[in-house]
């Protein structure tokens, strides 16, 4: 099965890379410079897709193919590994973790049946490489290599699987409410605000709220990403509204504003 356009994007790229004729920017490129590139056209991707345009999104997940393609062209001039053996690590594990299709055929499996047969194959895998199931094998840095709030929620799920975690949603806002409280305490002593504290404070009352969302099944980085999303989109009627009647927000005060946005509020509850 021939895929011209793909082969001649890889060859594209290595000659981005070539020692001789190839780009001074990309040559300077390592895995690490690159991580930031590969983080931004992520999440650039994922908006394309938020907003439905699919136009956008495949030039967005072409630039997302470009970075691993780099990587993937860094490690070969290391010969540390290539495309071929990425692609054929990922097909070996993508068929290993899916016996339903590729062994045994079973069409009457259900979406939660193929997961947790691939939570149980995944912890088969870590066994036979020696990270066994085991609370001082559970969390490694790795936990930390997701963005802060997704990180929280990771952290959660883990901590379920040995029982150190909440019975239900009621206790965690148990939780929430009693490290707001600290917070509060402690913005409460204005005298001697410490930092350090109020920071320490308020990480505790976000990783409680990212438990919170795990016990409801919310995702809290995708409901976070539509709190931003829905913040924006008030922010722009509400201009537009303060233009319609012939305002200046710059000449407004916070109250003023404030009017306008319980408006715009009111309008999308309606």
């Amino acid at each position: 099965m021939p895929f011209p356009q793909f082969e001649h994007l890889v060859a594209v790229v290595k000659q981005l890379r070539h020692p001789q004729d190839g780009c001074p920017w990309d040559l300077e490129q390592t895995h690490q410079s690159l991580l930031k590139y590969l983080l931004e056209e992520s999440y650039e991707f994922l908006y394309a897709t938020e907003n439905n345009h699919p136009h956008k999104m495949e030039e967005e997940l072409g630039d997302v193919l470009l970075q691993v393609l780099l990587h993937c062209t860094i490690a070969e001039e290391k010969k540390n590994f290539d495309l071929e053996s990425v692609s054929r690590v990922l097909a070996d594990k993508l068929i290993r973790r899916h016996p339903h299709v590729f062994e045994k055929r079973n069409t009457q499996i259900s979406t939660s049946q193929v997961l947790d047969k691939w939570g149980q194959i995944k912890d088969q895998e870590k066994e036979s490489q020696g990270e066994l199931n085991h609370p001082s094998n559970l969390f490694n840095q790795g936990d930390l290599s997701f963005p802060a709030l997704m990180s929280a929620h990771q952290i959660g799920k883990k901590s379920k699987k040995i029982r150190f975690d909440w019975q239900n949603a009621h206790e965690v806002i148990g939780v929430v409410e009693s490290e707001w409280q600290e917070l509060k305490d402690e913005l409460a002593h204005d005298h001697q605000k410490n930092k350090e504290k109020i920071t320490h404070e308020l990480g505790d009352l976000l990783f409680s709220v990212a438990q919170l969302a795990r016990h409801l099944k919310i995702d809290p980085e995708e409901a976070l990403r539509g709190a931003n999303t829905k913040f924006l989109r008030r922010f722009q009627r509400m201009l537009a509204l303060i233009e319609k009647e012939k305002a200046d927000i710059t000449q407004m005060d916070q109250k003023e504003m404030d009017t306008y946005w319980n408006r715009i509020k009111q309008e999308e509850k309606k």
